[in-house]
């Protein structure tokens, strides 16, 4: 590339001519690099292709409230990191196999299992003590029909949940265990629809199990090459709740408890919906802008009261390519009861007050607040983004307590 860089520059070659003779160059590079790593690695005849992905974010994180005495000052600063690594083989007869592992501190007292169901961020303590590494996802994929029209694909294991659902109702570090299947059906050019369904197993018990049921449809339409909506509508159930814990992470919310089991059971409806516009171009953003406007509402009819949870927002912009950013905006409230406050965003928090000087500054349900997100891709592989939590509660079982909490997080994240 260097000798091809001072050839242009010399006049010798065109523009053109150096850019074609570069990507030939990549081309044999790749080409030569693949026949290489296939010749030291013996795959079966039935193995067409693997990829090897991941990603490294680095993150200031700083939780802010009015109360002094939490965590001993008036801001809980930590620095942490997220390191994913994972392999996807694809075989004949459109099977897939993958696994990913993660990071995440060690397992807590309430949930001796494993690491947090809710994060794979690992906090620098410890006099650099040895971190932990944990399976994050391992399953198995069959995609028996893909024709262009109809797409359906089983999976089962551990794996990405397959919703199309905001971090209301899941965290976007779960990843359940069960089985999903998920199907899309193109109506024509501009429309499709598609369906997801999955049955997850949200622990072992001697008797019954709880488990995780649901099940959604979401219309996809592009009225112009400007304009896009989505609507969707979902449904939700957990079955067996008596034998459901009380607590798997450090999520507080659900209201009352009898006991050690939920006094209300949990089977929202949940309707969704977003409309984008996208400009020509806009100032210090390169190409087409998108603006998103989006919304979801969930009601809960297995609760008796405060079950009731919505978000609106705008997003403008799309990161993700060298020089392009994008800034959300995202007004949420979700009650006590609207859903199970295990598996929604651990970063959305307020303080829950234990008295009225003290308090516990986690995420979960009976939350009401702002977010704001920018995020700037420095380059197609590292993205900065600063995200920014403005939360209180709902419903305050403690009326001279504050509850007020500012969570803020600086990132930096690699990805490969």
């Amino acid at each position: 590339d260097a000798l091809l860089n001072k050839l242009e520059q010399k006049g010798i070659l065109t523009v053109d001519e150096a850019k074609e003779l570069k990507t030939e160059n990549q081309q044999d590079s790749v080409a030569d690099f693949n026949k290489a790593f296939g010749s030291k690695i013996t795959m079966p005849d039935w193995v067409t292709g693997y990829k090897l992905y991941g990603d490294f974010r680095g993150r200031y994180d700083d939780v802010s409230t009015d109360i002094p005495a939490f965590s001993g000052n008036d801001n809980n600063i930590r620095l942490r990191y997220r390191l994913r690594v994972g392999l996807i083989v694809n075989m004949k007869d459109d099977l897939q196999v993958g696994f990913r592992l993660g990071t995440d501190d060690a397992p807590s007292s309430s949930n001796t299992t494993g690491g947090n169901p809710l994060s794979n961020n690992t906090t620098l303590q410890g006099n650099a003590s040895k971190k932990f590494i944990f399976v994050d996802a391992a399953y198995g994929k069959w995609t028996p029909i893909n024709d262009g029209t109809w797409m359906l694909a089983a999976t089962i294991g551990k794996m990405d949940q397959p919703f199309n659902a905001s971090y209301m109702l899941f965290d976007p570090d779960y990843t359940p265990e069960g089985g999903a299947l998920q199907a899309t059906y193109k109506i024509n050019n501009n429309n499709s629809l598609a369906f997801n369904g999955a049955a997850f197993v949200l622990d072992q018990a001697n008797s019954r199990g709880p488990f995780l049921y649901g099940a959604q449809a979401i219309w996809n339409a592009n009225w112009t090459p400007k304009i896009g909506t989505s609507a969707g509508v979902a449904v939700y159930d957990i079955a067996n709740k008596a034998n459901l814990k009380t607590t798997y992470d450090s999520n507080l919310g659900n209201s009352p408890l009898a006991g050690t089991t939920y006094a209300e059971n949990f089977n929202p409806i949940v309707a969704s919906g977003s409309a984008t516009y996208t400009l020509d171009s806009f100032p210090l953003y390169p190409g087409a802008f998108p603006i998103k406007l989006a919304g979801e509402f969930m009601d809960n009819p297995g609760a008796a009261n405060n079950n009731e949870g919505w978000n609106a927002g705008v997003t403008l912009g799309k990161s993700g390519k060298k020089g392009t950013w994008d800034f959300s905006y995202r007004y949420q409230q979700l009650e006590a009861n609207a859903w199970w406050d295990q598996i929604v965003n651990d970063d959305n928090i307020a303080l829950f007050p234990t008295s009225s000087t003290a308090g516990t500054a986690v995420g979960g349900t009976n939350i009401k607040g702002h977010m704001v997100k920018f995020d700037y891709s420095i380059f197609d592989s590292l993205t900065f983004s600063f995200t920014c939590y403005i939360n209180d509660l709902i419903n305050n079982p403690v009326p001279s307590a504050k509850t007020s909490a500012v969570h803020a997080m600086v990132d930096l994240m690699w990805k490969f």
